[in-house]
C-alpha cells in the first residue's frame, strides 16, 4: 500500500480524529512479523524532523493480544514530513512442538518498546489488537486474526523423468518459526521400490515466506541416501510431513499428515526398453535348419537386451499361426533383465501338418498388463 506524504497540523482535531490503523495482512500466523503503519498527519509536530508517537503515557500506542500486550509502543515517521509512522512486532507463539521431534521449537517472551524491538506472545486461535489513544478519552483501534493453517505439500510436476530430478514444495505458514531466518522442515520421501525411503530437508525460500522446497533425484540400481530416492520407472513416489499446527476443531496436541504423489517415468519409450532379434530356427542340437517337415522339432531362437541401467522383467512370447490365421502354437517365459543384460531366449515347437506358418515373438512387461517393451518380430517357413 503506498501513501501519499501528509502535511502537519499543529494541533491534533481531537473533535475528528483521524488517524487510521494498517497492519500488511489481514490474518497472522502465531510467529508472523506484523508490520504496522499508522497514519497520522495531525502527529507530523516538526516539517523538519522525523517524529515519534506512542511511547508516552499520554497518547500511548498498545498492541496487545490475550493476556500479553506493549505499552506505551513507539511508532517513528518514515521520513520527514510524511505525518505516516510504521513499527513492527514478532509474535512468539507459545510453548509448543511444533514439528513432532519432541522438543519445543518457540520462545514465547513479550518485550521491548519498539519501533522494531517488540515481541509478543499469541494463542493459537486469538486476535492482535492496536490501539493508539489520540487523545484523552479517544482511542483508536485495530484488530487482525492470529490463527494456524493446514499445510500443503506437493511434487512440481505430475511425473518425472527417472534420470531427472524432483522439487517437492511445502507451503506452511505456521512453519515459519523465525521470520528473521530460514527455517527448515524434514520430509519423508518413499517409492513404490522403497518403502522405507528417505527424509530430506526442506529450506525456506525467504526469512518469511513460510514455503518450504528441496530437490531429490533417482536412482534406479542404487540404494536410496541422502536426497537420492531408489524409484524404477512407473513407480508412484511419495512425499509427506506431519503437520502439528493444526486450526480448530483441531486440539493443539493433534497432527495430520500431508501426503502428495506422483510418479516416475522412464525416459526410454516403452517400445525401446528391451530391444527384440530376429528369431532363427534350429534343430535340437542348435544347426540352422534350411528346410522343415512335419513332426520334426523345431527350436524357436530369440535373443532379448534389456536397454536400461536397472532391471526389468519381461515376458517373451511366441506365437505361431497357419495359412489361415489360425493360432497352432503358444508358449511363454517371463524373467528378469539386470542393466543392460542380453539373454537368448528359446521355445520348441513341433509341427503336425505341412503348410505355411508363420512365427511370431512378443516381449510385454507381464501378462496381466501386456505393455510392449519392444517392436513384434516374426518369420514365415513352409513346412513339407
Amino acid at each position: 500500500m503506498i501513501f501519499l506524504p501528509a502535511y502537519a497540523e499543529q494541533i491534533p482535531d481531537y473533535d475528528k480524529p483521524y488517524s487510521p490503523i494498517f497492519t500488511d495482512k489481514s490474518v497472522y500466523s502465531w510467529t508472523d512479523k506484523v508490520k504496522i503503519t499508522i497514519l497520522a498527519p495531525s502527529w507530523n509536530s516538526d516539517r523538519d524532523l522525523i517524529d515519534s508517537i506512542g511511547d508516552d503515557e499520554y497518547n500511548p500506542i498498545k498492541i496487545s493480544t490475550g493476556d500479553h500486550h506493549l505499552e506505551p509502543y513507539r511508532f517513528t515517521e518514515t521520513g520527514v514530513n510524511t505525518g505516516i509512522f510504521t513499527a513492527e512486532v514478532t509474535l512468539t507463539g507459545f510453548s509448543h512442538d511444533a514439528d513432532g521431534d519432541g522438543d519445543i521449537d518457540t520462545t514465547p517472551r513479550t518485550l521491548g518498546n519498539g519501533p522494531t524491538s517488540g515481541f509478543l506472545e499469541v494463542d493459537r486461535d486469538s486476535g492482535i489488537t492496536i490501539s493508539f489513544e489520540f487523545a484523552d478519552g479517544v482511542v483508536l483501534t485495530e484488530s487482525v486474526l492470529t490463527t494456524w493453517n493446514i499445510g500443503d505439500v506437493r511434487f512440481s510436476e505430475d511425473n518425472f523423468i527417472s534420470d531427472k530430478s524432483a522439487l517437492i514444495r511445502v507451503i506452511d505458514p505456521d512453519l515459519n518459526l523465525n521470520p528473521e531466518a530460514l527455517d527448515q522442515i524434514p520430509i519423508q520421501v518413499s517409492s513404490d521400490s522403497d518403502i522405507a525411503g528417505i527424509e530430506v530437508t526442506a529450506i525456506e525460500t525467504s526469512e518469511s515466506s513460510g514455503i518450504f522446497v528441496v530437490t531429490i533425484t533417482f536412482t534406479q540400481n542404487l540404494s536410496s541416501s541422502g536426497n537420492r530416492l531408489l524409484a524404477l520407472p512407473e513407480d508412484e513416489i511419495y512425499a509427506k510431513y506431519d503437520d502439528h499446527t493444526l486450526p480448530k476443531p483441531y486440539s493443539t496436541s493433534d497432527n495430520l499428515e500431508i501426503i502428495t504423489l506422483a510418479r516416475v517415468v522412464s525416459s526410454i519409450p516403452s517400445l525401446g526398453k528391451i530391444s527384440n532379434s530376429q528369431i532363427t530356427l534350429t534343430d535340437s542340437s542348435s544347426n540352422p535348419l534350411k528346410s522343415f517337415q512335419a513332426n520334426n522339432r523345431i527350436q524357436i531362437v530369440g535373443s532379448v537386451t534389456n536397454e536400461q541401467n536397472f532391471d526389468q522383467k519381461f515376458v517373451y512370447l511366441i506365437q505361431v499361426k497357419d495359412h489361415n490365421n489360425s493360432v497352432v502354437s503358444l508358449s511363454w517365459m517371463s524373467g528378469e533383465l539386470s542393466g543392460k543384460q542380453n539373454l537368448s531366449v528359446s521355445q520348441s515347437w513341433l509341427p503336425k501338418n505341412s503348410g505355411t506358418f508363420f512365427i511370431e515373438s512378443y516381449v510385454w512387461n507381464s501378462l496381466e498388463d501386456q505393455i510392449a517393451l519392444s517392436q513384434p518380430m516374426s518369420n514365415s517357413i513352409i513346412v513339407e
